[in-house]
């Protein structure tokens, strides 16, 4: 599933190309990519239609489009789930053998007139969300500084490179859990934007072991992690994400290149890095975790437990 890296590239490619451009048209082609549009396909279609893109925002992976021209505020909410892209393109561009949903776009120097949701496994979406004010009265998300946060990603926590977050927040937030300390860091309520890449990556880079309890994590512990997360997702924002899956990538169409980097996920059998520069053998290991897989070196990053 993208990450914040993934998502982030694509907002940026967003406020460049479409923000300040009318929507003259929609076009729904699979329903089921705007489920979650409860008054139904044409309603979003009709609501959208002669609105104005006024921000691109994103808070961990939720994605949403600023409209101005709505006489209720709301914003049009882009969720890539497992496999969603958006796609700017002429509009002869041949269309993609997933495509969702078109939004066809007024004329802006010589940019692409369209935006095109798509789709393969059609876990995302793409639905109007009224706007709610923030719990903690500060912007909602990167891209804007308005007070307002759509409903629907309204209990999202802060993401990691968010400004308006702390160190001792991510602490507190943890030692509320009673849980595995991976587990609490892929919890979108304790902070967004992180899935298994990076939580794997980050937990190498801060020598914690993921099945820590939370319970047992320390101040120190928590600061080296939240410096370890900030430095994995920012490297990878500066490479465009991680390039495993051909689905992810951005507005362009092109994939990012942090996979290259990974000193942790994706290693398996392989010379713990870090323990090689130390003149210590480990290798990265394996392990299933929540139908998904960890990867760890068993060396650096002992269970450590506290009585």
């Amino acid at each position: 599933m993208p990450e914040l890296p993934e998502v982030e590239v694509v907002r940026r490619g967003l406020e460049k190309w479409v923000r300040t451009r009318t929507i003259e048209s929609v076009q729904v082609l699979d329903p089921r990519s705007v489920r979650r549009h409860l008054d139904g396909p044409q309603d979003f279609e009709q609501t959208l239609t002669g609105c104005t893109i006024s921000l691109a925002v994103r808070r961990g992976k939720f994605l949403w489009l600023g409209l101005d021209g709505l006489e209720v505020p709301a914003v049009l909410v882009a969720h890539l789930g497992m496999s969603g892209q958006l796609l700017v393109e002429e509009p002869e561009a041949e269309d993609e053998k997933h495509l969702k949903v078109r939004l066809s776009l007024a004329q802006h120097l010589d940019y692409p007139g369209e935006l095109r949701f798509v789709d393969q496994r059609i876990f995302g979406g793409m639905f109007i969300s009224p706007l709610v004010a923030t719990p903690d009265g500060l912007p909602a998300g990167e891209g804007t500084n308005d007070l307002a946060i759509p409903k629907a990603a309204a209990h999202i926590a802060r993401d990691v490179l968010d400004p308006h977050r702390s160190a001792e927040e991510l602490y507190l937030a943890l030692r509320k859990r009673s849980t595995q300390l991976k587990r609490a860091i892929l919890d979108q309520s304790v902070i967004s934007g992180i899935g298994n890449i990076y939580a794997d990556e980050a937990l190498w880079q801060a020598k914690l072991s993921g099945l820590r309890k939370t319970a047992t994590i320390r101040r120190p512990e928590v600061q080296r992690l939240n410096e370890a997360l900030i430095d994995v997702m920012t490297r990878a924002l500066a490479a465009g994400g991680t390039s495993f899956d051909s689905l992810y990538v951005n507005v362009n169409g092109a994939s990012g290149y942090f996979a290259r980097s990974l000193n942790a996920y994706g290693r398996e059998g392989k010379e713990c890095l870090r323990c090689a520069q130390d003149g210590r053998v480990s290798l990265i290991r394996r392990d299933a975790f929540m139908g998904r897989s960890s990867y760890t070196c068993p060396v650096c990053q002992p269970l450590q437990k506290r009585t």
